[in-house]
């Protein structure tokens, strides 16, 4: 693992993001910053088997991105990953632009279902994970959701499915950042003790940073060397905002975008942590 190349994909995602969102001066940039690490893991950790030039790999792994709203997160990994070009970023939610605020699987490759319905990623990841093991295919299926997003009945329902079903080619990333848009889950809809949760569902359980390469890339690829019959959570402890002093921790940034000068501000922290 190249920890300075993953850093360096890190930053470069980070800056995609304030762009696209300054530019549309709409979007939601603290849910995205919080998972640039995360996805920095899957798509250039080593972790999922993928082609840009050939994005309908029957053999490819599987990534859902459930928390749809954070849509300028997967769009800058996809188009650092060679998916498409990175000048259409900038089109950012524009009418016909492809990339809307939330993610559609018909627009763009790589892209594996259109979500946003916070609630029902884990339901999709479930039958994609049961279809592709009853196709005798082995690829695996990641899913990546908001701590918001686990007050969703759905999610349960889920889980219960997937732990009944013994999917351990499954593997759900919940981003704690611990806000959401009405201010702290814990004040909104408590999720505490959330490992527990997850334990008494029958799922397998680990909890990291969702900012440190060195506890991501080795947990992603340890989940898909499982065999114990049990689907896998991990629990990515993260900072809402992460990378840009005023956003960080502050619920406003859920779904506000940067003025310019708050962008240029963001661009010179960026260039800041890159040249420590």
């Amino acid at each position: 693992m190249d920890d300075l190349l993953l850093r360096e994909h890190a930053k470069n995602i980070r800056h995609l993001i304030i762009e696209m969102i300054t530019s549309a001066k709409s979007g939601h940039p603290g849910g995205s910053l919080s998972a640039v690490e995360i996805l920095v893991s899957l798509y250039f950790g080593g972790v999922l088997n993928y082609d840009p030039k050939n994005p309908s790999l029957g053999s490819r792994d599987r990534f859902f991105l459930s928390k749809g709203h954070a849509a300028p997160v997967l769009y800058s990994t996809l188009a650092e990953a060679g998916y498409f070009d990175k000048s259409g970023l900038d089109t950012l939610r524009q009418l016909n632009s492809p990339f809307q605020g939330h993610p559609d699987m018909k627009k763009l490759p790589g892209i594996e279902a259109s979500t946003g319905s916070l609630g029902q990623g884990l339901s999709i990841s479930v039958g994609c994970a049961l279809g592709l093991r009853l196709k005798g295919l082995k690829s695996h299926v990641f899913a990546l959701l908001g701590d918001g997003e686990l007050e969703e009945g759905q999610v349960w329902e889920a889980a219960m499915a997937a732990r009944h079903f013994k999917l351990d080619n499954l593997t759900a990333i919940i981003d704690r950042n611990n806000l959401q848009i009405d201010g702290f889950t814990e004040e909104v809809m408590s999720l505490e003790p959330l490992a527990d949760k997850w334990l008494s569902f029958g799922w397998s359980v680990v909890e990291l940073s969702g900012h440190d390469f060195d506890q991501i890339v080795p947990a992603l690829l340890n989940a898909k060397k499982r065999g114990d019959k049990k689907p896998l959570v991990i629990i990515a402890h993260t900072i809402k905002g992460k990378g840009v002093s005023f956003m960080e921790n502050i619920c406003d940034f859920h779904g506000k975008a940067p003025s310019e000068d708050q962008a240029k501000i963001a661009y010179s922290e960026l260039k800041e942590c890159d040249e420590q």
